[in-house]
């Protein structure tokens, strides 16, 4: 069975050519839980990415960052940034484009541990893992005293949920691996758990944002 970064990595190449590339995850049962547009993420900017991009630090952590776009759109605009993704494919796009990244498991040592300024989560990232707490945990870890925590969520009220998916194609299927999504009525929970606060909620071109702040 194709591993998920396999998968995904084929359909970034795809996308990069202007082929069609959408992809599905879809749960245990095979329906589809959520539709996925590769060709949005190696747009120079999504709609929705402007005020995202305003409210990140000077020294902000790129977690699960793919083809670099929000990394290189800070990197762009002189403020120190690392991108962080597993893929091989998607940290090569990402240096293509001038971004700095590192090819690595979030979960793993980062360089400036404890003092970066900021965590992104952007475009559902909050699902890596399967599970939010844990990876709301890392985030805190990563940043220091006075650092934020931006993440993308769904829409209040649509619900949060956690459990295995497989990545699919127009030909494969990955292996399962654990993905989450939170709404975004669910998240302040969520952050007490892992000493943050949050701190504001807002909303542009149909998606979600919330920011979390540490509580020193």
């Amino acid at each position: 069975m194709t591993a998920p970064v396999a998968l995904f990595g084929a359909a970034l190449r795809r996308a990069e050519r202007g082929e069609p590339a959408a992809l599905r995850l879809v749960g245990p049962d095979g329906a589809a839980v959520r539709a996925l547009d590769p060709h949005a993420w190696h747009r120079e900017e999504r709609p929705g990415d402007g005020a995202l991009v305003a409210r990140c630090p000077d020294g902000t952590v790129d977690l699960g960052c793919g083809p670099g776009r929000l990394t290189g759109a800070l990197a762009a605009s002189g403020r120190r940034v690392l991108g962080v993704d597993v893929s091989p494919q998607a940290v090569r796009y990402a240096r293509r484009h001038g971004a700095p990244v590192l090819r690595q498991d979030l979960f793993h040592p980062l360089p400036g541990e404890g003092g970066w300024s900021g965590a992104l989560l952007a475009d559902g990232n909050i699902g890596i893992g399967g599970d939010p707490a844990r990876l709301l945990r890392r985030c805190r870890r990563l940043i220091g005293p006075g650092g934020t925590v931006l993440v993308e969520v769904d829409p209040p009220g649509s619900g949060s949920w956690s459990g295995p998916v497989a990545l699919v194609d127009d030909r494969r299927t990955s292996a399962p691996f654990a993905w989450a999504f939170i709404a975004a009525d669910d998240l302040a929970a969520l952050a007490g758990a892992a000493a943050l606060r949050h701190i504001e909620t807002w909303t542009e071109a149909g998606r979600w944002f919330a920011r979390l702040a540490t509580l020193d």
